[in-house]
């Protein structure tokens, strides 16, 4: 198949496609006798893999790390588990941050809801933002 059907089967651009190929995440393809890309069922499902790798939060640098390990005859089991190992404990620290926002956020929303707007003044901050005067 040429790659406007690889694009359209495998639901992302011809530039995706071309771009996983620079970076070495797709195979260069065959070409035929007048220069077009060929790709075969293989090439699908490597791009339904990097979709689904992309959508468990790997980078395509960790992606492709696991596809040259494949592509070599390795076993990604162990070097997988590690990567998705950081990312959990990446996205639990983010949820610890994003944690303490919302209650900073939910403070400020609270105190906006007792100033009176009549008391803002201070031309270089807002009183629901700024709870007190700045010191010194």
């Amino acid at each position: 198949m040429q790659i406007g059907e690889l694009a359209n089967t495998a639901g992302v651009t011809t530039k995706t496609i071309r771009y996983y190929e620079s970076i070495g995440v797709l195979d260069e393809p065959a070409r035929t006798a007048s220069g077009y890309r060929s790709y075969g069922p293989s090439a699908i499902e490597r791009l339904d893999f990097v979709k689904q790798a992309q959508s468990s939060g790997l980078a395509l640098a960790e992606i492709k790390s696991i596809l040259e390990i494949k592509d070599e005859g390795g076993q990604t089991c162990q070097h997988t588990t590690r990567l998705l190992g950081r990312h959990l404990e990446e996205l639990d620290a983010k949820i610890i941050e994003l944690q303490a926002a919302r209650v900073e956020l939910r403070a400020m929303y609270e105190r906006a809801g007792a100033l009176d707007p009549a008391d803002c003044t201070d031309a270089n901050r807002c009183q629901i933002i700024t709870d007190s005067l700045p010191t010194g």
